[in-house]
C-alpha cells in the first residue's frame, strides 16, 4: 500500500525541538520519512513546515522562502547564545533609551545587510555545527553573509529595572538570524541585547493562522500540488509532457522560474523544473 505524501504546517510550541515535532508526527502518521523546512530553536514558537514521504523532497525549496517573525529583544543585557537560553550578563542600563536612539540603531539593520550569524547557529565549522562548538565553550568565528531585512518595525517598548524590552515585527530573507539582530541592536546602542521570545508567523505563503498544534490524532495532509501552488509558479501539462516528466526528460517547453511546479492533467504534482536554454529540465521528479 502506497503511503500518503503531503505537507503539514505545525504551530510549534515553546520548549520542543524541531526534531521532537518530527518524531511526534512520525508516531501519529506511522511513517519514518518525515522532515522539516527551517529549524526553530526550542524557545521559539510558530510555523514549522513538515514534509511527509515524497513531500520531503520539497522541503529544501520551501526553506528558501522569506519569513516573518514577532520578536522581543531585551536591551541592557547580553547572552552567551544571543537569546534567553544562554548565560545572561548585565551590560549597561537601557531603560533610558528613547525612541530616537532606538530608530537610529535599527536603521542600519534594515535592507540588504551583511550579518554575522549567531555563534549558536546550525552552520557547520570544520564539519561540526557551530552551536555544538559554542556550547562546548569553544571560540566560534563565522563569516558575515548577505541577508535582506525588508521589515523591522517597533511594535512596543517596555522599560524595566535597567532593561528595555522591545517588541519587533521582522520580515526577512531565508538565512537571517533574529538573534543576531538582537545582538547587533544591543551593540549599536552600547547596552547589550538578546532575544527573549520569538514567534515565526509566516514562511512564504504558509501562515501561522492555518497551522495546527499536534495532538493525539493524525493531522490532515496538504497535498503536494497545493503546496507547490502556494510556493512556486505552476504549469498544467498535457498527457504527452506528463510522460516525459515522469521519465525525468528535458522539455522544449519553457518555464517561468528557477523552481516551477509541473502539474498533470489531473492536478498531481509531477516534478519541479527550471529553465534550460529555450526549454526546461528537472530539478526534482516527485512521482
Amino acid at each position: 500500500m502506497t503511503q500518503s505524501s503531503g505537507l503539514v504546517v505545525v504551530d510549534k510550541q515553546a520548549g520542543a525541538t524541531s526534531h521532537q515535532v518530527v518524531s511526534r508526527l512520525r508516531r501519529l502518521l506511522g511513517t519514518r520519512k518525515i522532515g522539516h523546512a527551517g529549524t526553530l530553536d526550542p524557545m521559539a514558537t510558530g510555523v514549522l513546515i513538515l514534509g511527509v514521504n515524497r513531500a520531503t523532497r520539497l522541503l529544501g525549496h520551501l526553506a528558501l522562502h522569506d519569513k516573518r517573525y514577532l520578536a522581543t529583544v531585551r536591551l541592557g543585557e547580553s547572552s552567551s547564545t544571543d537569546d534567553a537560553d544562554g548565560e545572561v550578563t548585565p551590560v549597561a542600563p537601557a531603560d533610558g533609551v528613547d525612541a530616537e536612539q532606538l530608530e537610529h540603531a535599527l536603521a542600519p539593520l534594515r535592507g540588504r545587510i551583511s550579518q554575522v550569524p549567531s555563534a549558536v547557529s546550525a552552520i557547520k565549522v570544520n564539519g561540526q555545527r557551530a552551536y555544538k562548538l559554542a556550547r562546548e565553550g569553544k571560540e566560534v568565528e563565522l563569516a558575515a553573509r548577505a541577508v535582506e531585512v525588508s521589515r523591522l518595525d517597533v511594535l512596543d517598548v517596555r522599560p524595566g529595572a535597567g532593561v528595555l524590552d522591545v517588541d519587533l515585527d521582522v520580515e526577512c530573507s531565508s538565512g537571517t538570524y533574529i538573534r543576531a539582530i538582537a545582538r547587533d541592536l544591543g551593540n549599536a546602542l552600547g547596552v547589550g541585547g538578546h532575544l527573549t521570545s520569538l514567534r515565526r508567523t509566516r514562511i512564504g505563503g504558509y501562515d501561522v493562522a492555518e497551522a495546527v498544534t499536534l495532538g493525539n490524532e493524525p493531522p490532515r495532509l496538504m497535498s503536494m500540488a497545493e503546496g507547490a501552488r502556494r510556493s512556486f509558479p505552476c504549469i498544467n501539462v498535457d498527457a504527452s509532457a506528463e510522460t516525459d516528466i515522469r521519465f525525468g526528460r528535458a522539455l522544449t517547453m519553457p518555464v517561468p522560474a528557477e523552481v516551477t511546479g509541473m502539474l498533470s492533467p489531473t492536478g498531481e504534482l509531477l516534478a519541479l523544473y527550471r529553465p534550460d536554454g529555450d526549454g526546461s529540465r528537472p530539478v526534482a521528479v516527485l512521482v
